[in-house]
């Protein structure tokens, strides 16, 4: 796989990753949260594609590389995606808590 090509997955998954998790949040804010779980884990599954893209872009480069601005944005699409991960599963946890203490409101 040339270089063009590995960028192009690095953006394509973390683009996947991002959206795939965006989209269990929006389930996990109508506490959806079986459906949350799944986007997640298919999040998860983009993100690692996009990681093992990332490894082979790592492993070719060589002490002379110069990155370009192709380079640096698909890398910022996959860690942008692992961050956004990070913090997206935090909120759906807190939205558990949320739907756990409105359902004990209501008793």
């Amino acid at each position: 796989m040339n270089y063009e090509e590995i960028m192009t997955q690095l953006i394509l998954h973390g683009g996947n990753a991002r959206g795939a998790s965006y989209e269990a949040l929006d389930e996990a804010e109508e506490y959806h949260f079986d459906k949350a779980r799944e986007l997640m884990e298919e999040a998860n599954d983009e993100f690692v594609k996009g990681h093992k893209y990332q490894t082979q872009l790592i492993q070719s480069q060589d002490d002379k590389a110069v990155p370009s601005f192709v380079m640096i944005h698909a890398q910022d699409h996959i860690m942008t995606a692992q961050a956004e991960m990070q913090l997206i599963k935090r909120m759906i946890k807190q939205l558990q808590i949320i739907q756990r203490l409105e359902e004990k409101i209501s008793d």
